[in-house]
């Protein structure tokens, strides 16, 4: 095989249609786009979004709307005053939380809040803490650990 021998696959290709170049073409008068109208016209058809004179929707929409962010983390959120169900001195995860029903996504992101009180020393290890979450887990003789 050479260079020479190569051919695009039958029917990949197609010739341009040639308007206005006779009857024998096919496409003489009018070229194929009727007659009279503004889409017959040459630069008649307007662009995407026009809507005939009326307020396209792009400008009726109200403004400064605000903006979501795809990328935000949102953590699934765990009071501390809820830790107290667990056993002294037992290390916390995610699995755990989500055995006892304070967490409903096994994958998302957990973090704890300083909601209430902890009374006993608990090994806590999630994705986040708030500050002061972490001292009163700290006082209670705990350990805070982010995974």
């Amino acid at each position: 095989m050479k260079l020479t021998d190569l051919k695009p696959a039958r029917g990949s290709r197609k010739e341009a249609k040639r308007l206005g170049r006779g009857h024998g073409s096919g496409w003489v008068k009018t070229c194929g786009k009727g007659s009279k109208g503004q889409k017959s016209r040459s630069g008649g058809v307007k662009g995407p979004g026009f809507e005939g004179g009326q307020t396209p929707w792009q400008r009726r929409l109200p403004k400064l709307c605000g903006f979501k962010n795809m990328n935000k983390v949102r953590f699934q959120v765990v009071g501390l005053a809820s830790l107290c169900q667990f056993e002294p001195g037992k290390e916390v995860t995610c699995e755990d939380l989500v055995e006892a029903g304070l967490v409903k996504d096994p994958s998302g992101p957990v973090k704890i809040l300083a909601n209430g009180d902890i009374d006993r020393p608990l090994t806590v290890k999630v994705h986040g803490f708030s500050k002061a979450a972490e001292e009163k887990i700290a006082q209670a003789g705990g350990k805070a650990e982010v995974i």
